[in-house]
């Protein structure tokens, strides 16, 4: 069914190499520069330049300022579905050669979700014989896992390896990994090393479109793979590099701010606009529209910026002329021009076409696409099934829509999949420009990617459809994104969903069918079934997985044998929450287990609290203390503080990671408990990103004292990694209370290694450490405004019921004093200068006996006697636990040793506000130890220092 033109996979028509380059804008204004592998800008072997293949655009993210936007890819850039298609069916055949028959006949190829689905699909097409998989966002209870990991630079949720038969992945044969584009390498590596040491094999191929790499990063592939004991080779279709100004994200944010500021002053100069307006992101109203379609920039005339449905209102943009005719002429206002064939303007009153539906005849049981994998069999129904049902799209088609003129062939039309759903719509897409009857067919999909919209000729993304996320996302809801589609001129667009995206939202007044509306002439609809494995959690009701036209259907018959029956799993929990929604950290450093209780007051004077607790009427975790706030003198000492430990901290935090990538895993997930161990865990995951290029995950969760770890957290933990990949992050050991709690509960939970990693141990508890030292880490000193701006977690039976992750507040008042960020990276500057001398201590570790000797669990119970209290758990031993005491309870006395002074200077201060003795003594195998009032009462020692008086 595939043209045999698909081996070239030559980009855009010829001619549009001639037109301004769609990166031109970005390049000018940010210094982002593209050069070819050679630097000639053609490279060898006849292959395309990276101009001919890409554009840029502006993302709005904090994590990577610029976009290559593929003009192959099927994404952003409505594009040929033969090019598309043909750009990765050349890849599979290089990779084939690469491989040879024999080899070939045993490879996998696997793909990345969202952008890479269809191109992993054509390159498993040229290979021939692979199977196919790709990873994906949308979990599917009962579907076990078979791997997991997260992309760095992107906003949304991570990839999860969801295969029908767990034996998929577990061969031995080589793998081909697709990703659109090979940057860093940093996703590609992370899922070669976690599939790696779940199944070793001797030969990975990674797949790209473009190869981005910097020479440093391309030394770190070769090193990679002697580091594995594997071949592992790289095919792209063009090669070269990207340079960026160091400052290109502030850049990128201010211009990306710039712009949107630019659209907002444009819409407010007519009037409010409604919901469904395109707004220009780069010029008023009135202002000169240009083409967006890759095969003809700058011919014709395209609305810019957002548009959400609307039919009519100040500010509608109107759909452009067909930019591959000449008829469009930039320059002119919005409202001179019209859709090209018969029909009404869309934009006009009234002239929003209804959306008819278009039963396409899908084969019962034939998977939609590679989220739980698609053989070549497979492969065979469909093409075997294409014919027809393009024959139902293109008789859909000429029948037109009221107000037409039936059986008029649209000239022009879009079909357009949906996010992950890419290989089903281009698939049909081929098939509909096979026959014929269409002139000029185009191929892309929605995308959940945030980016910015200018009206430029030389800029990649020209206009921006915005509508909300239809399929029920696990993460939540969110806006989406259909990109170059407003303006282009279609005559018709086929909406490709899966049933599982065929939902009410999808047919909302602001949903995607009624954005598309206003600017085309006519809107099908066609609906894939959503393949779930039979054995898989039956689909709620109202969120049918089939078409009706297979009522008799609804599980389709499994197409693997399957090597054990999957576990049932609990209901789909939510997704991590995340920076700047919900705490200060970056998105990437952080996913915190937890449930947003902000709206809520919790805090009470800690007194009360004290009180409470010690009356055995409440639970720490029950309330929260009122966040200290520190005086311009306690800041001081913070500062100074974090000068003079940061590299000392730096040292810790190598020591410990290269420890636990030695011994525990080569690919950790990282699960801080919140919030001590949050900063610790955070700058863990920097240091295996700046020494060897890891990007591992990070988690946050909760353990209570008392109660135990959050349990659902340990469930969406299992759900999504392998639990023997998981390793427990603390700050540091006081008397182990936590460490014992920790253990007790995973008792529970086989699978997760109960042994927790700190960044100091200085009461001898655990056995994965970066010092055993009691010494000041500055992040100790503060409370959320040092953590993310979290506060502690909170379990209240009325707050947090049996499904739900334990909750905690985001102090965004707070944002004014929170320094999260600065520490973590003035620590992590010094990252380069330990470098070595890490390297010498985790060698004597590794050959050390660093059996837990509890030297701190016997002095606790010491003090606890010899002071008369009878209660360990009111006393806090180390420079952390003791600062707590002074910040959050009731102190009667701080214990300090002697010869301890330079680590002390925040507890004296601290000490010396609140009125509490402070004690030199000796023996002490901890720097200071904190002293909770035992017994309090109101007429003991109050946050004064002086007694209380009871009401």
């Amino acid at each position: 069914m595939w043209s045999d033109e698909r081996e070239h996979g030559r980009g855009p028509d010829a001619d549009a190499a001639a037109q301004a380059w769609s990166g031109d804008w970005v390049a000018r204004r940010l210094g982002v520069e593209l050069r070819d592998g050679d630097g000639t800008g053609e490279e060898p072997g006849g292959a395309p330049a990276l101009r001919e293949l890409l554009g840029l655009a502006l993302r709005r993210n904090p994590k990577r300022a610029h976009l290559l936007v593929s003009n192959v890819l099927g994404k952003h850039v409505p594009a040929s579905p033969g090019a598309v298609h043909g750009a990765g069916y050349g890849l599979g055949r290089r990779v084939r050669a690469l491989l040879g028959e024999a080899e070939a006949g045993r490879a996998v190829v696997l793909g990345y979700a969202e952008t890479a689905t269809a191109l992993g699909h054509s390159v498993a097409d040229g290979l021939g014989s692979a199977p196919y998989l790709h990873s994906t966002r949308r979990p599917v209870p009962g579907v076990a896992t078979a791997g997991g990991f997260e992309e760095s630079h992107s906003h949304a949720t991570s990839h999860l390896l969801l295969p029908a038969d767990p034996a998929l992945l577990a061969g031995s044969g080589p793998l081909v990994l697709v990703d659109d584009e090979f940057s860093t390498g940093n996703t590609v590596l992370n899922t070669i090393r976690d599939l790696h040491a779940r199944h070793p094999r001797d030969w990975y191929v990674v797949v790209a479109l473009v190869d981005m790499r910097s020479p440093s990063d391309r030394t770190r592939l070769t090193t990679f793979a002697t580091t594995l004991g594997a071949r592992v080779d790289l095919i792209s279709l063009a090669t070269g590099t990207v340079t960026l100004p160091d400052d290109v994200l502030e850049r990128g944010t201010a211009l990306v701010a710039e712009e949107e500021a630019r659209a907002n002053g444009a819409a407010g100069a007519s009037g409010p606009l409604p919901a469904g307006d395109a707004q220009s992101a780069a010029s008023g109203p009135g202002s000169a529209p240009v083409g967006a379609d890759p095969a003809s920039r700058g011919r014709g005339p395209v609305p810019a910026g957002d548009a959400r449905p609307a039919t009519s209102g100040p500010g509608i943009a109107p759909v452009g002329a067909n930019p591959a005719s000449p008829g469009g002429t930039p320059g002119r206002s919005l409202g001179e021009f019209e859709a090209r064939g018969p029909g009404r303007r869309p934009g006009s009153p009234g002239a929003a076409p209804s959306v008819r539906r278009v039963p396409l005849g899908w084969p019962a049981g034939l998977p939609d696409g590679g989220r739980h994998g698609f053989t070549p069999a497979h492969r065979a129904e469909l093409e075997a099934a294409l014919p027809a049902m393009a024959a139902r799209l293109a008789e859909a088609l000429a029948e037109g829509q009221e107000g037409q003129q039936a059986g008029k062939t649209p000239h022009r039309v879009l079909v357009l999949g949906n996010e992950e759903l890419m290989y089903a719509p281009l698939a049909l897409a081929t098939a509909l420009e096979a026959t014929g009857t269409i002139p000029e067919v185009r191929f892309s999909t929605t995308t959940r990617s945030p980016v910015l919209a200018v009206d430029d000729p030389g800029y990649a993304i020209r206009t921006r459809l915005v509508f909300p996320a239809h399929d029920r996302p696990a993460d939540g809801p969110g806006d989406r994104y259909a990109y170059n589609v407003a303006g282009a001129g279609f005559d018709a667009v086929v909406a490709v969903v899966d049933s599982a995206g065929d939902t009410p939202e999808l047919h909302a007044p602001d949903g995607l069918l009624a954005a598309l509306a206003p600017h085309t002439g006519q809107v099908l609809l066609a609906v894939v079934p959503a393949y779930v494995p039979p054995y898989a959690e039956q689909p709620r009701a109202g969120h049918p997985h089939t078409e009706p036209e297979h009522p008799k259907h609804p599980y389709p018959k499994h197409p693997y044998p399957i090597a054990a029956p999957a576990t049932r799993q609990e209901p789909t929990m939510p997704e991590p929450l995340r920076g700047p929604d919900f705490s200060s950290y970056a998105a990437e450093d952080v996913g915190w287990l937890l449930q947003d209780l902000s709206g809520v007051e919790l805090e009470a004077p800690t007194e009360e609290r004290e009180e409470a607790i010690q009356a055995g009427g409440a639970h720490y975790a029950e309330s929260l203390p009122v966040e200290y706030q520190p005086s311009p003198r306690y800041q001081e000492l913070y500062q100074s503080a974090l000068t003079a430990s940061a590299a000392r901290i730096a040292r810790a935090v190598g020591t410990v990671t290269e420890t636990v990538l030695a011994e525990r895993s080569p690919s950790p997930v990282l699960v801080s408990l919140a919030r001590a161990g949050t900063p610790v865990g955070v700058l863990m995951r920097r240091w295996a990103a700046h020494r060897h290029g890891l990007d591992l995950p990070h988690y946050a969760v909760s353990i209570v004292r008392g109660r135990g770890i959050d349990a659902n957290a340990l469930r969406w933990l299992a759900d999504r990694h392998d639990p023997a990949d998981v390793v427990f992050v603390d700050g540091w050991t006081g008397k182990g209370a936590i460490t014992r709690e920790l253990a007790e509960a995973l008792k529970e939970f086989p699978g997760f290694d109960p042994e927790i990693v700190v960044l100091a141990d200085p009461g001898g508890c655990v056995a994965t450490y970066g010092t055993r030292e009691d010494f000041l880490i500055p992040s100790a000193c503060l409370n959320s405004t040092v953590s993310g701006l979290i506060s502690r977690t909170v379990l209240r039976a009325d707050l947090v019921g049996p499904d739900d992750f334990h909750g905690a507040k985001f102090y965004r008042e707070l944002a004014g004093a929170d320094v999260s960020r600065a520490f973590v990276d003035t620590v992590a500057a010094r990252f380069d200068e330990v470098a070595d001398r890490v390297d010498g201590e985790v060698k004597e570790l590794l050959a050390a006996d660093r059996s837990p000797t509890w030297e701190g669990w016997a002095a606790v119970e010491r003090i606890s006697e010899e002071y008369g209290i009878h209660d360990v758990n009111l006393v806090k031993p180390g420079v952390g636990e003791t600062t707590r005491v002074l910040l959050r309870r009731v102190p009667w006395k701080i214990l300090a040793r002697r010869d301890a002074a330079a680590d002390l200077g925040h507890v004296r201060l601290l000490a010396e506000q609140r009125g509490v003795p402070v004690e030199e003594v000796d023996g002490l195998p901890y720097s200071c130890v904190g002293l909770i009032h035992p017994h309090f009462t109101r007429g003991a020692t109050g946050a004064d220092g002086k007694a209380v008086t009871a009401k």
